[in-house]
């Protein structure tokens, strides 16, 4: 029980953050919401008084006849009571409308704390399970606790209102009576507190399962694996996979429930011989002739409202312990601390390359992994020129582009820009002058002018600035051949929507990373998805976007990388061989070799 206790209290910091983003969110609904409840809890005790003196009155007038004289006192009363129930239904009803109100707004409060910080936290994070599991559990709960506590916080508030007048009530008749309340319902609370902390530590226990079940469902259900799912017959091992998962967790969530169905029914029978005890004490006194049938009336029903209540309160009070342990989720996914921030004293970032980008004895590995991508690393991306990077899978040239970027910061050794490290300047401005196309194009699902505007919101967005990053990029004869041109709405998930190749999709992809303006062009294997022709037609539009800006290219196709001004090739993290299309030809080293066996595989396939 002290255990229990000493939880609790360690869990009352995240009850008050909760409390303070509660009031931040709809301060103005919480104010009434507040003067609500004061009027649910006081309402219920005057109708106890009412019926006491109605009751009181009754008895008063038996055996004396019907007359105006006596009805009109009773008639009084018994609209009195009716006018008072008439009240509460008009308060109830109000209470529900601003409790709805104020559940949405905090949800999408929360909503909106979830998503800026996944949207800020290290990319680094991402390569964790663990931030998985901390997403999942903050995403899954965290969003309907927030409403769930503040409708506990208001539940307590007003059935403490209530307790508090009924322990006034019953005080009169017997000092004792409000005791035995509290005494009839201290095992409840014991209860309640033990079996939320084991709901709790279960739900914690079991994130990662229930991940596991979120990806066998989406496997199942996602239109990017429909077509393998059904080639290669997974669909059964998947739903077995999935059924075998959740048929675990169902039969640990039962028995959980099982451990406390028994337990509340001993408390309820302790609770049910302390109440039988009273109610037995209670009669004999109205036999005794001191109390009058009245003082009974009002007597049990302050006394089975207020066992009433006390249960409801304990109730509350082990929801608010749970939703605080939920909450506990919420905010150690919102305290993740982020590595890869701007210094104390930035440094800005010049308006102009004048030398450009350096890689000084670069060492990096990913987190949670032990194999080094790159190490000693050193590169020159001179300003104002076409640089490609070429090299086998896993020689690190895409982990070059999250270097550039500052997803990550180096393990040791720097990146400078014109001689300062990146590290000194502002996340923000740096890539802000950065534009990239990644690997794998994001097929966002809005219309196509929207897919290549998406490269820069801040910034002119006109049909004409629109077009002409698609024409840049090759993609406007096939926004154009849309049923709706650049309105058309793009992908199957909605309704109306038209799917695209994944080199319709690369296309739109270098659109909006030449939408960016920016000075700095990153493209990762920008042709990997195009026929030769495309190839050629992208490369001429390229050199003519490239004027004045410093690109770097990550290829597989050495005939993309031959109209570089510098080429560089990686092997093992390193560079190995560097200079232009005809030097490194002439070196007969790897590019050489390579080139010749792309050569000969083109000229097969042709033939």
């Amino acid at each position: 029980m002290f255990s229990r206790l000493r939880q609790t209290t360690r869990d009352l910091p995240y009850l008050w953050r909760a409390s303070k983003l509660i009031w931040e969110a709809a301060r103005h609904l919480t104010i009434v919401w507040a003067v609500l409840l004061l009027l649910q809890g006081l309402l219920p005790v005057v109708n106890v008084y009412l019926t006491k003196w109605l009751v009181d009155g009754l008895a008063g007038t038996l055996g004396t006849g019907f007359s105006w004289a006596n009805a009109r006192p009773l008639m009084i009363l018994a609209g009195a009571m009716a006018a008072v129930l008439l009240l509460s239904e008009l308060v109830q009803g109000a209470s529900e409308w601003v409790r709805t109100a104020q559940s949405e707004v905090i949800a999408d409060h929360v909503s909106r704390l979830i998503h800026a910080k996944s949207a800020s936290v290290d990319l680094a994070f991402y390569d964790s399970p663990d931030y998985y599991d901390h997403l999942h559990r903050a995403r899954s709960e965290a969003g309907n606790r927030c409403p769930a506590l503040l409708e506990n916080l208001g539940s307590l508030a007003q059935n403490s209102v209530t307790l508090v007048a009924m322990g006034v009530v019953l005080i009169p008749y017997g000092v004792w009576l409000p005791v035995a309340l509290l005494v009839a319902t201290l095992p409840a609370l014991v209860i309640v507190i033990r079996n939320n902390h084991r709901y709790h530590r279960w739900w914690e226990n079991t994130a990662r399962d229930r991940r596991w079940t979120q990806y066998h469902d989406l496997l199942l259900t996602s239109n990017s694996v429909a077509a393998e799912l059904r080639l290669f017959r997974l669909g059964e091992f998947f739903s077995n996979a999935y059924q075998a998962l959740r048929s675990r967790l169902r039969a640990e969530r039962l028995q959980l429930i099982k451990r406390q169905s028994l337990s509340r029914l001993a408390a309820g029978a302790f609770a049910l011989v302390v109440s039988a005890l009273a109610m037995i004490w209670m009669i004999s006194r109205v036999l005794l002739g001191a109390f009058t049938l009245g003082d009974l009336a009002l007597a049990y029903q302050a006394y089975t409202r207020g066992q009433g209540l006390l249960r409801t309160l304990l109730g509350n009070l082990g929801q608010i312990y749970a939703n605080s342990l939920f909450l506990r989720s919420l905010y150690q996914f919102l305290d993740l601390r982020t590595s890869v921030s701007d210094a104390e004293q930035p440094i800005t970032v010049p308006d102009r390359l004048q030398t450009g980008f350096r890689f000084e004895q670069v060492t990096f590995s990913y987190p949670n992994s032990e194999r080094t991508v790159i190490r000693d690393f050193d590169l020159f991306l001179p300003a104002g020129r076409v640089v490609a990077l070429v090299g086998p899978n896993g020689a690190g040239k895409s982990t070059l582009i999250k270097l550039l970027c500052r997803f990550y910061d180096p393990d040791a050794g720097r990146i400078t820009l014109d001689g300062v490290d990146l590290r000194r300047m502002p996340l923000e401005e740096l890539r802000r002058r950065i534009t990239v196309m990644f690997q794998l194009p994001v097929p966002y699902f809005a219309t196509a002018a929207q897919n290549i505007a998406f490269g820069d919101l801040n910034t002119d967005c006109s049909p004409a600035s629109v077009e002409a990053a698609a024409r840049c990029a090759g993609a406007h004869d096939l926004i154009s051949a849309l049923p709706r041109g650049y309105e058309t709405m793009l992908g199957r998930l909605f309704p109306g929507g038209t799917e695209l190749s994944v080199g319709e999709w690369q296309r739109l992809a270098l659109a909006r990373a030449y939408f960016r303006r920016a000075e700095i062009v990153i493209l990762d294997e920008p042709t990997s998805s195009m026929d030769p022709w495309a190839e050629a037609d992208w490369m001429t539009r390229f050199r003519d976007l490239a004027k004045g800006c410093t690109s770097l290219i990550i290829t597989h196709r050495f005939t993309t990388a031959k109209h570089a001004d510098l080429i560089y090739v990686i092997e093992g993290g390193r560079i190995v061989e560097s200079g232009n299309h005809r030097s490194l030809l002439e070196q007969d080293g790897l590019y050489a070799r390579s080139w010749g066996q792309q050569v000969r595989a083109a000229d097969t396939v042709l033939t």
